[in-house]
């Protein structure tokens, strides 16, 4: 191995926490870091920065391929593209579906196809239930905001910053601060 070893790690959501992952992948010479959703690559700027940031003869170290991508299109649509670039991917999870090899590859392919299914099933059943306790009349969603941060938000805004600047004071996205303000 004559390039770098860089990790790349993502959360879901700012709240999650990354110690696991920056554990599993080990020393590396820089690491990647997203929080956000993997259901698809816009979003992602440090998944973007890592692949700009990459060349020939490194490797690219991940805890486990749900964490690079979580549909079967973006994860084949990356590793391609770093294996374009001469780039190789460990998956520090399942050491058998590191992109070095035909079988590797082969291996992702399969993993991903799983990886997606069990995401859209997750996502079919939680749909499924939500209907179910909304029939019942048991399923309603709390603000995310209470009446304080409302007012709150109101006089920030009042004195002139920025509402994207008073969501991330919230820790909210700018939506849930707009339906805030609505109601």
């Amino acid at each position: 191995m004559s390039g770098q070893v860089v990790g790349y790690v993502r959360v879901s959501s700012a709240q999650q926490n990354e110690a696991r992952q920056v554990e599993a992948i080990g020393a590396v010479d820089r690491t990647f870091t997203d929080r956000v959703s993997g259901k698809n690559r816009e979003d992602r700027n440090g998944l973007a920065e890592m692949i700009a940031y990459v060349r020939d003869g490194d490797t690219v170290r991940v805890k486990s391929i749900d964490r690079l991508a979580r549909s079967t299109v973006d994860l084949l649509g990356i590793v391609k593209e770093l294996r374009a670039k001469g780039v190789a991917v460990e998956f520090v999870d399942t050491p058998d579906m590191n992109v070095n090899s035909a079988q590797g590859e082969f291996m992702v392919t399969v993993m991903a196809a799983f990886a997606t299914l069990e995401r859209e099933t997750i996502r079919e059943r939680q749909a499924e239930g939500i209907a179910i306790a909304k029939a019942a009349g048991k399923y309603e969603r709390a603000p995310k905001l209470g009446a304080e941060q409302v007012a709150q938000a109101r006089q920030w805004i009042a004195v002139g910053i920025a509402k994207a600047e008073v969501a991330r004071r919230l820790g909210v996205s700018r939506q849930t601060l707009y339906t805030a303000l609505k109601a």
